[in-house]
């Protein structure tokens, strides 16, 4: 899911992003309660229609960000007090303000409000926020269904019903008995569609991948199973082995925005000297619309001056780059191939050359 943040992908605009083959984009809870409001949006039709995409949109519930961005947090059983880190303002987010916000906005799959155990926490901590957690996605759950009841099922937006699924957050920090009753927990309320998180936020890879292939298992197979906030192609792979089926990430944009471009060779770093008189293609085996239309000099030019195009061509590269690689991933899985496709990709992918 490319991440459209604060309602857009970043230099970005939709048509773009439907022609780039996106089928669905991830924005924030956090950031649309700050500015614009969630009001003003279910004023004005709902996300669909404020950001002009018709195709679903995931909304995180904001709790990573609570944990990430925000200042002076306090947190207690009826949920997270904070100061924004846009203009310092107190608020406090409880499930059912998140599960309201979510539903203004008229997001297609709603994120349950979790705590993100932060790494490294002892494992008293990682289970009083497992413990928060599972009662905040009680209350979630409990809010969607008495919504759902007083509008006959369906969430309501601009006279057209639309069907709003609800997700679990699977935590429990990487202690693997409190991951399982996590799981368990959230298994027992019956979601929609299972994530999990507070992942990559600091612990070693090798720890990452024991709780990805720890907890994936444990997930009913018959719905989605989604890794937050994973992006890293390696990780990636890994993780669709283990089972996982969703994913999102801001390392496509921001990395294009730095400069920094995926290629079916390996990175390459657009600033590097060497390439101020290279007339070829970003990536020759690419048919995004950066690679068929301009030379890797050009690109360098463009970043070197810091002009706006250069954060265009780079990102709608990165972009195609990502949804043409997952795209790839599910041929392969679907013809029984994945385990060659991974053979083929990881040596690419681990292949850095001109990143410095």
């Amino acid at each position: 899911m490319p991440v459209g943040t604060i309602a857009t992908v970043k230099a970005m605009d939709q048509n773009e992003m439907k022609e780039l083959g996106a089928e669905i984009l991830l924005s924030n809870t956090y950031h649309l309660y700050l500015r614009p409001g969630h009001e003003i949006i279910k004023q004005l039709g709902g996300l669909h229609q404020f950001m002009s995409w018709e195709k679903p949109i995931l909304t995180d519930s904001g709790g990573f960000q609570v944990f990430s961005l925000s200042r002076l947090r306090k947190i207690s059983e009826e949920g997270v007090e904070f100061r924004s880190h846009i203009d310092g303002s107190l608020h406090c987010l409880t499930p059912e303000l998140v599960m309201e916000i979510q539903a203004a906005l008229g997001s297609d799959i709603a994120m349950a409000f979790d705590e993100c155990t932060p790494y490294p926490a002892t494992r008293e901590y990682a289970l009083n926020s497992l413990q928060l957690t599972t009662k905040w996605a009680e209350r979630c759950k409990k809010s969607q269904e008495l919504r759902g009841k007083r509008q006959g099922g369906l969430i309501t937006h601009n006279s057209k019903l639309i069907t709003h699924s609800l997700f679990g957050i699977v935590q429990g920090g990487v202690y693997p008995d409190l991951r399982k009753q996590s799981a368990e927990e959230l298994i027992e309320m019956d979601f929609d569609g299972y994530a999990i998180g507070g992942l990559s936020v600091g612990e070693p890879k090798d720890l990452m991948y024991e709780m990805i292939n720890f907890t994936t298992p444990l997930l009913p197979r018959d719905r989605p199973r989604y890794l937050m906030g994973i992006g890293d192609l390696m990780d990636v792979l890994e993780a669709v082995s283990a089972g996982i089926d969703m994913f999102d990430c801001v390392m496509p944009t921001r990395n294009a925005r730095n400069g920094t471009l995926f290629t079916s060779q390996g990175r390459i770093c657009i600033r590097r000297a060497e390439f101020k008189s290279d007339p070829g293609p970003l990536d020759p085996d690419c048919g995004c619309y950066t690679c068929r239309s301009y030379s890797r000099a050009y690109l360098r030019h463009l970043f070197m001056n810091r002009e706006i195009l250069s954060m265009r061509l780079n990102t709608l590269h990165n972009l195609h780059f990502y949804l043409d690689f997952f795209r790839k991933m599910r041929e392969a899985i679907g013809n029984g191939e994945f385990d060659s496709f991974r053979k083929k990709w990881t040596p690419v992918l681990q292949n850095n050359f001109h990143e410095g």
